[in-house]
Formats: structure tokens, sequence, C-alpha cells
């Protein structure tokens, strides 16, 4: 089996629905994503006259995908769809904040599900995303071999 990494961040604050604890208030965090692909076999170069010839994908296009995951999510607001009242949200982007509405409970565990299927539409042999909320917490999301057939 063949795999790449690759690894970017984003600064984006949030606050968990429903949890008893610090994260139920607004809060930040330098998020960092590690993307895995893997491959049984390494490309061909076919498709592109030779460029990508045994190579998983190339590092630079890989990056720039996982990249711009990353940079959608910089700097704004992570908020669960339906956990602020509808007139917050007004004014909140009244006020000119960057807002994300994602249709989720904003925990590392659902952002890695998130970007791991962002990446799957992109056609990557995506097997694991990992985000890391704080240098010592991190989750992850990886789908089995047979699910993904």
């Amino acid at each position: 089996m063949y795999g790449l990494q690759a690894e970017a961040h984003f600064d984006s604050a949030h606050f968990l629905t429903n949890y008893h604890g610090k994260c139920e208030n607004l809060h930040g965090h330098r998020w960092r994503i590690v993307a895995t692909i893997t491959t049984e076999n390494l490309a061909d170069g076919l498709a592109d006259n030779g460029t990508s010839r045994d190579m998983v994908l190339d590092f630079g296009a890989f990056k720039r995908l996982v990249a711009e995951i990353a940079d959608e999510l910089d700097h704004t607001f992570l908020v669960e769809e339906g956990s602020l009242a509808p007139s917050t949200i007004a004014a909140l982007e009244a006020e000119g904040f960057s807002l994300t509405i994602l249709p989720f409970r904003t925990t590392a565990e659902n952002l890695a599900r998130w970007i791991f299927e962002r990446l799957v539409e992109r056609s990557l042999p995506v097997s694991q995303v990992e985000v890391d909320e704080t240098p010592n917490n991190r989750a992850f999301y990886s789908r089995s071999p047979e699910a993904a057939s």
C-alpha cells in the first residue's frame, strides 16, 4: 500500500450546543488537518504525459486540495445549523462576521468526517482525515475499504 499525507491549518471559532462545560462558550482554535490518501498501485502517468508516473498523486496538487478546504474555514465562526437564533445570525452577519453554517455539531470528529467527504468528492482515495483541535487533542475519521466500494 502506498500513501501520502498533506497537512493544513486554519483558525476559527466555535461552541458546542448542549455541552455542559467550558466548550459551551464561544472559543477559538488553531485547527490542524492531516489528510491521508492510499492506493495499491502507483499512477502510470498516461493521463498526463508521464508527470505523475510512479506517484500516488502529485504532492502539490494534493496539498492544494487540502489547503482549499482549510482556507474555506479559516477565520470564520463555525456554527451548527439551528444552534443560534435567526436574529443572532442576522446580527453577526450585519456586523460583518464571517459565518460557516454546518449541518452538524462542530466537534473535531464531525469536522474530520466532513473534510474526508469533501476530499472524496474530489475523487481522492482518502483513507483517513485527522483534525487536531489543540496540539494534544486529535480526532480522526476513516472508512473501512469495504465501505468505500
